[in-house]
Formats: C-alpha cells, structure tokens, sequence
C-alpha cells in the first residue's frame, strides 16, 4: 500500500512540473505579445518606449495591472485587491506626437495582431431587411353564409370545411314555413293581379301591381334566385324545400350547420374565404423598423415554391413592440391568384430599403405620389379619393419615404466591424503614420453613429473620408491600452483619487467637485422643463433616467457606504428618488425635495462645468413656504406652476466656469451673490 502511495505521489508531482513548463512557455510567448513587455525593442509601444530605451523616461502615474482604472502618483498596492501597482511612462521618442489613447505597433506586431483596416468612405446605402412570417386568410375577404329565414335545414350539399365553392353553387335545402308561407303570397298576388286587369278602378289594378311587386322583392331578399321564383311561378306551387345557393367564390373554412338543424334568422352556416389574396405576417426587430415602411414593396418566398417570388406591400405596421419577444408587427398584403399560399404557411421575407435625402427611404415607386391610407395599391399621381373605400389619399412623404434619392457622395460609412460598441459610446482605432515607415499608430476616436446599413454603419461624426479604421484586431488594441491603463472602450477616462479613496471618471471632475453631477443634470434640467410644461409622463421618465445617472456616480464613484461630505449628500439624492410616480403633484413635491440636495451641493462644492446653472426661488411654492430649482436658462421657468405662474420666481444664483469668467464681479461657484 505504501509503495502504492508513492507511485501516486510521484504521478502526481510529474503532473505539477508539467503545468510548471506549459506555464512558463505561456508566459514567455504573452511576453512577446503584449505591449510594454516585449523582449524585442520596438515590437509594439502602447505610446512610450520599452523598459529597455536608452533615453531617460519620466514616470506618468501607477496602475494595477488588474484594474486599469487605478492611477496614483507614487509606488504602493492596489486599493481595490492589493496588487503590487506597475509604473506608466510618459509619451518619448517617436510616440510624442500620439494622443494618450493611441497604441503604436510595429510591422511584426501588426502581423501578430492580425491589423486590417478600411477607409472610410462616401457610398450610396441601402440596407436588406430579411423577416420570417407566417400566411393568414385575409380578413377582409371572408364570407358568412347566414340563415335569412328562420327554418330546417334539410341537407348539406357543402358538408366538410376546406371544399372550394363558386358562385352559384347550391349550399343547403331548407324547409322553411315562413317561406313556404311567402311562396303563397306571392302565387296569390299574381292571381289577383291577373282577376283585376279588367278592372274599372285604376286603384285596384295599382294595388295589385304593388303588392306582386313586394312580395317578389320579399323572396328577393329572402336569398331567393329570380329563377326559382320563375319556377314557383310556372310550377303554380309552392317549393316546400328551396335551396340556397353561394352567392361568392371561395374556400369553406368554417362549417356550422348539419342536417337537421333548426335555424333562426341570422345564424351562421358557412364561412367562406376568398385566397385570391392572402396576408402575411412579419416580424420585425426594433432595431429594423427604422427601415420599414406603409407602402413599401416585399418579396415573399416559401419553401414549398422554391425560386418562386411573390410581391406583396406593407398595409400595416403595428403601433407597439411585443414585450415577450421585442419584436414588432407587420402585416403584407400579397396577391394569391393562383391559391399557392396556404394560410398556416411559413415564409421568408425581404425588404429592401435605400436611404434618400433627409435620412428617409427613398423607393421609386413611391417617390412624389398619392397613397391610400387603407389600402396600399391605390396609388396615384395626385390627390383624389381611393377607388376602393372612397377616402383622401396621403403623400407618400407622410409615411417616410423620400420624394429624392441621396445626393452623390452624401452619406459617409465604415464597415460594421470597425466600431466598438459598448451601448452609450462607440470607438474606432483610426490608423495614422509615424515617423518610421515600418510602424503604425492607432489612435482611439469616440464617433456618432446612425442606423446600421447592411454590412456598415452611418457615421454621423467623428470621422472624415478618406481616414483608415481598424476593421480586424481593434479588440486586441483596445485590450492593450486597458492593460496600460489608458482610456479605452470599457475606461474612458477613468482616476484614482488617493486621498479621497473615489474612483471618478475624468480629469475634470473631482471628489470635491459638484461637476460629478454633469451627466445627470442634463436629465434633472430636462424633469424641470417638463413639469414646467405640466407634462408629468415626460418628467416621470426623465426623472428615472436621473436617477439611473445617480446611481452610477454613486458605482463609479464608490460612494455608496460613505457617510460624510459630498458622497453623503449624493446618496441622500438617491433615496429620494427610490418611487417615482406619474402623478403631477406628487412628482413637483418630489422634484422641490431633489432640488434642495442639489441646491446644498452647489452651494458647498465648486462647479466648474462649461454649462451654466441657473438657481431660481418662487416664494409661492408649497403654500407660500418658497421652493428652489436650477435650471439653464436665465428664462424663469416655473416647474411647481407650470402654465399657471410660468414666470413666478427670481433668480438666486450662477454656477459655470463660462459664467463666471465673463461675470466675475456677479458671483462666485459655491458662494452667494
């Protein structure tokens, strides 16, 4: 047992100095990889040179390889999970000329990273949208056979759902007394009609025509053909079992009578559906509506007729998104003359849209015309009503569509791999030149995007034709500036506040500042507006996003178990906006509380924000106790009046580095005037 223990035990050490091996092999090929730890001078500078450079390097700040977003002045450990902390250099040689977020690699090292870009370029765009959807009867095309007697249906000559069924088709025999009756009104008419045509009285002849008259259009109405009434008439009897015949063509898909069944006026028999033309139902993604149309032309396959199309028009777009599956619905009128496609069907579907001027959909049909809101091929040249429901047609331009194409060289694009998106920003590496022909510099840009376009995405800004994106290996160059803790994708511009123990985001902002605000005032500003307008949904829904802002100062911040100063206050900010709710009083109470938090830090902290705050003070509010709100405009806005008192207030106070600059003499951040 003991010799078997210690074969074991050495298997198990064999084992240990493997993992040993394959390690340290790791090791050595991560080091020839990621920038700041190459053995070869030169491979890859994430904007400085290597530990090895002859030339004297100035250390910038220090960081934990674990988390980048730590930046303190001297050497010491990790705050966050205890690291020794790694020195960063500052820009030398010939990096100086790259921006802090830029990454400088070597001809090798761009082979190692696998770089490819692409320029950014001006091209006409359009975009295919490819749905799944599945065929249904079309609603406005159904036929409901009913009972116009009341009676006994006697047989069922249409008796199974699915048979088709023409016009004229005979459906059931009904033995009705109500009709039997009428039959002999009728035959007694026209006897009495043919006993006073010799009469001297024209009044006895009228009357006899008229009632003829009435008791024909009564078995008219009753579903009766004028040649069974012929027939009644030559016979010179009654037909105790009259038959009742289709008055359309279609497809019987639903069958409610069986023989023997006592009907009365107005029950259901059959219903018919004409397939000459069907609907289909598309489903679409959020992020395709923008695409989509009423009006717009789509092409229908099924796999059941491959390499056969069937066109079809968007008569409907759903006013809301399914909540389950976030998808929105549409629906495609198609022409089924030929009966192919079978409701229960599953098909394919494909729009394509091209982007026309104004950044609508321009399709050529469409262009400049005349639709009818109801139905989609009713389109003309000019306004008249519709030829089908008699309504006023709508232009084209109303729905979307452009009357123009876009102009040459109108839109810029970059292909859709080139961003990083991270939901609020979008990055792309634009490639630059350097000094030596061998090396490359990619440096980190910020753009605005618009929809994305098949294989790209519209560049709204932040680019210019003819620059060159990374389109493969951007996640590798992004890793490498995280990993030398410089601004990247997930850490735009992130510092450690030594002193303070608060992670902020950004130079400009600090843990004594009231600028750790900024990005929530713009939805605070926006819930004064609103209430100002009394519009509590657009108040209610900014106010949340307020406080989704709050609640990330307060992460990024690491401000939720502080007690004391500036963190205390925000997070006193945060509990009272733990409800929100859509009602206009509760939320302007709410609101008068938030202000005077916000209030107090401005008035403690400094403000140095370009934006300029406005503090304003109706001594009307909340019965005459006075209530405070900012807002940007000199303009007083009232949010505890609205339209009642717009203008009640005065103004109390400035904040903004811009204001104050110009203004000196009238005030002063964090002091009162």
């Amino acid at each position: 047992m003991i010799k078997n223990f210690k074969n074991e035990l050495l298997n198990e050490s064999k084992k240990h100095w493997r993992l040993i091996v394959v390690g340290v092999i790791a090791g050595l090929v991560i080091a020839n990889i990621l920038p700041g730890r190459s053995s070869k001078a030169g491979d890859i500078h994430a904007g400085h040179n290597m530990a090895g450079s002859s030339q004297a390097k100035k250390i910038i700040y220090w960081t934990c390889s674990m988390h980048p977003q730590i930046k303190l002045p001297k050497k010491g450990s990790c705050p966050i999970c205890a690291m020794d902390l790694i020195p960063v250099y500052e820009l030398v040689g010939e990096d100086e000329g790259g921006s802090e977020v830029s990454l400088t690699l070597s001809e090798s090292a761009q082979k190692l990273a696998e770089v490819e870009t692409a320029e950014v370029k001006y091209q006409e765009v359009s975009n295919e949208v490819r749905l799944v959807g599945k065929v249904d009867y079309d609603e406005t095309k159904f036929s409901y056979i009913s009972a116009w007697v009341p009676g006994r249906i006697d047989r069922l000559f249409v008796d199974f759902t699915g048979i088709k069924v023409r016009e004229g088709d005979h459906l059931i025999e009904l033995y009705s007394p109500e009709l039997l009756a009428t039959q002999e009104e009728y035959l007694q008419a026209i006897k009495n009609q043919k006993e006073t045509t010799d009469s001297q009285l024209s009044v006895i002849r009228d009357t006899a025509k008229t009632t003829l008259e009435s008791v024909k259009e009564k078995l008219r109405l009753y579903g009766i053909k004028g040649e069974q009434i012929d027939e009644i008439v030559k016979r010179g009897a009654p037909d105790e079992h009259m038959t009742i015949y289709s008055p359309v063509t279609g497809t019987v898909v639903q069958k409610n009578g069986f023989s023997g069944m006592y009907v009365k006026t107005g029950d259901r028999i059959y219903t018919i559906a004409d397939l000459s033309k069907v609907w289909v139902f598309l489903d679409a993604y959020e992020s395709d509506i923008q695409w989509l149309h009423y009006g717009q032309n789509v092409k229908i396959e099924a796999e059941s007729f491959p390499g056969e199309v069937f066109n079809g028009k968007i008569a409907f777009i759903e006013p809301f998104v399914d909540e389950k599956t976030r998808t929105i619905k549409l629906r495609v009128n198609v022409d089924n003359a030929q009966e192919k496609l079978k409701p229960g069907m599953f098909v394919r579907a494909t729009i394509h849209s091209v982007l026309g001027e104004v950044g609508k959909v321009y399709e050529e049909d469409l262009a400049g015309k005349w639709i009818c809101p109801m139905h989609p091929d009713i389109i003309k040249d000019k306004q008249q009503p519709c030829d089908i429901c008699g309504m006023d047609l709508i232009k084209t331009s109303e729905f979307g569509f452009a009357e123009n194409p876009t102009a040459e060289k109108q839109v810029l694009v970059i292909p859709k791999t080139a961003p990083l998106i991270t939901g609020k920003r979008a990055v792309v590496y634009v490639e630059n030149e350097t000094k030596k022909n061998t090396t490359k510099r990619y440096e980190g840009r910020e753009v605005v995007l618009g929809p994305r376009a098949g294989d790209n995405y519209i560049v709204l800004s932040g680019l210019k034709a003819g620059e060159r994106v990374v389109t493969k290996g951007n996640f590798k160059i992004d890793s490498a500036l995280q990993i030398q803790a410089k601004p990247s994708m997930m850490n735009p511009a992130g510092y450690y506040n030594e002193s303070e123990n608060v992670l902020t985001q950004g130079a400009s902002v600090s843990s004594e500042s009231a600028g750790v605000l900024k990005e929530a005032l713009n939805y605070y500003l926006a819930t004064s507006k609103a209430l100002s307008e009394d519009d509590p949904h657009v108040a209610a829904g900014n106010l949340e996003k307020f406080r989704d802002e709050i609640d990330q100062v307060i992460v990024n911040n690491l401000l939720k178990d502080k007690t004391e100063g500036l963190a205390e206050k925000i997070n006193l900010l945060r509990n009272k906006l733990d409800e929100i709710d859509h009602d206009l009083e509760f939320l302007r109470i709410q609101f008068g509380e938030v202000s005077n938090i916000i209030k107090d830090i401005f008035g403690n902290y400094e403000y140095k924000e370009d934006l300029g705050i406005f503090l304003n003070f109706c001594p009307m509010a909340f019965n005459n106790e006075g209530g405070y709100w900012l807002q940007d405009s000199e303009d007083i806005k009232n949010p505890y009046f609205g339209a009642k008192m717009l203008k009640c207030g005065e103004q109390k106070n400035k904040y903004g580095r811009k204001i104050i600059e110009s203004n000196p003499m009238e005030g002063h951040a964090g002091h009162k005037m």
